[in-house]
């Protein structure tokens, strides 16, 4: 039987979701809590993977069971229950929602249809901030900004936001959403919208539309950064912690 587990968490301890061979991950995490548990060795697939420092409003992840526990072999998980228990045995910082049956054939990566991601800034020092907004200082022409934002759905290839290196068979996305949203006078977050997100591309279109709206780039070097498909000519990576897994559509 398969099931998917949706949760949250704090990436700050973590070196991302996917298991690391030098520090913690959630992954990692959530895998020594439901092997516990469920007293064998579980495996779980996540929709994503996110970086070192990047949190999760939400993500989720599915495993398989079909052993002993609770009412017996045969039965379903009492989700309710499990995520209870799994809540108790995890750090603070990693939060359970909800452990759902679903179908065999459904996958947490390959069945999501869209992922969207938050990045927040903020303009002036905050000390309630520092750790979950990146605090800039520049005169920023968000109009400018949304304006580069809109050009990112008249493309397909974003190579030119990929980290270097990255072991990906392609750099095609499909991005449905891209705006930048005021929260109020000095605090703003991008929402970007895709079916799928390349390693480090969002905090790379990020730093790009910065210096858009800084007046380092016009929208035609914009677009010209977009059709290079060179990581040397986009913006500089963003920092991690402002970064936010938002939600993820099936």
């Amino acid at each position: 039987m398969r099931y998917f587990i949706t949760l949250s968490y704090d990436g700050a301890r973590y070196h991302g979701w996917q298991i690391q061979p030098n520090g913690p991950s959630v992954q990692e995490k959530l895998q020594w809590a439901l092997s516990t548990l469920l007293r064998q060795e579980i495996c779980v697939t996540g929709a994503g993977r996110t970086d070192a420092g990047v949190h999760a409003s939400m993500m989720v992840a599915h495993f398989d069971f079909s052993g002993e526990w609770g009412e017996g072999d045969g039965h379903p998980l009492d989700g309710r229950q499990l995520a209870y228990k799994l809540n108790r045995l995890l750090p603070q910082d990693i939060a359970v929602q909800e452990v759902r049956q679903v179908s065999d054939d459904l996958h947490a990566r390959f069945s999501a249809t869209s992922r969207t991601y938050h990045y927040y800034i903020h303009t002036v020092k905050d000390p309630f901030l520092r750790d979950r907004s990146c605090e800039l200082h520049y005169l920023l022409d968000f109009e400018k900004m949304n304006e580069a934002a809109a050009i990112l759905m008249t493309y397909e290839d974003f190579g030119a936001f990929c980290k270097a290196h990255a072991d990906v068979k392609t750099t095609i996305c499909h991005i449905t959403a891209a705006r930048w949203h005021q929260t109020s006078p000095t605090t703003w977050y991008l929402e970007i919208t895709a079916n799928r997100f390349l390693r480090n591309m969002v905090r790379a279109v990020v730093g790009t539309l910065i210096d858009v709206g800084r007046g380092r780039l016009s929208l035609d070097d914009f677009r010209k950064v977009i059709e290079g498909k060179r990581r040397t000519e986009a913006g500089e990576s963003m920092p991690a912690h402002a970064l936010f897994l938002e939600n993820i559509t099936y």
